[in-house]
C-alpha cells in the first residue's frame, strides 16, 4: 500500500492524488509523454496535459544511442536552477532521461520563462535532501513514489543555466 502523503487542498490536490496513483503514473509515463512535447513546444512551455503542474520539455542525448530525446517532466525551482526528480512513477529503476543526463549533462529545456541551455548534476547528501523538500512542496506525489521503489533512492537532478 502506498504511503499516505499530505496532498495540497482543492483541485491541485485532486490532480496530485490521481497522478500519484499507479494508473495516474502510468498515464503520465505512457500518454502525457506523447501529448506534452508538441503542446509544450507550441505554447513555449505554458501548456501541458497536467493542469496546475509546472511541466517542462527536457531535450537530452541518449546515453547508448546518442540520439536526441525529449521528455516532459514536472519541475521545481531553486532560485534560477531547475530541480528534476527521477521518480519514474515509483518504479524500481531510474528513468532513461536520468541515465542520459549522467552520461551527457548538457541539455536544453523548453519551459515558461526558463527555456535555454542547461547543465545537469546529480544532487547528493544534504543538498539532495534540501532539493527533495522543495520538489515535494511542488508535487507531493514524489513521497508516494518513493514508497514504491523497493528501496531505490530516487535521484534528484539540478539543472543550471549555461552561460
Amino acid at each position: 500500500m502506498d504511503k499516505p502523503t499530505n496532498y495540497p487542498p482543492g483541485l491541485l490536490g485532486v490532480v496530485t492524488r490521481i497522478v500519484a496513483s499507479r494508473p495516474g503514473a502510468w498515464f503520465v509515463i505512457n500518454i502525457s509523454a506523447k501529448i506534452d512535447p508538441p503542446l509544450l513546444k507550441a505554447s513555449k512551455g505554458r501548456l501541458s496535459s497536467l493542469p496546475g503542474q509546472s511541466v517542462l520539455l527536457l531535450q537530452h542525448t541518449g546515453a547508448k544511442s546518442a540520439q536526441r530525446r525529449e521528455t516532459p517532466l514536472v519541475y521545481a525551482l531553486d532560485g534560477d536552477d531547475i530541480i528534476l526528480i527521477g521518480s519514474k512513477g515509483g518504479s524500481t529503476s531510474h528513468p532513461a532521461w536520468y541515465h542520459n543526463l549522467v552520461k551527457t549533462p548538457a541539455c536544453q529545456v523548453i519551459a515558461h520563462r526558463r527555456s535555454g541551455n542547461y547543465v545537469a548534476t546529480t544532487a547528493t547528501g544534504t543538498e539532495r535532501d534540501r532539493l527533495w523538500n522543495i520538489a515535494t512542496k511542488v508535487y507531493a506525489g514524489y513521497d508516494t513514489y518513493q514508497s514504491r521503489t523497493a528501496g531505490r533512492e530516487i535521484p534528484v537532478m539540478l539543472l543550471r543555466r549555461q552561460s
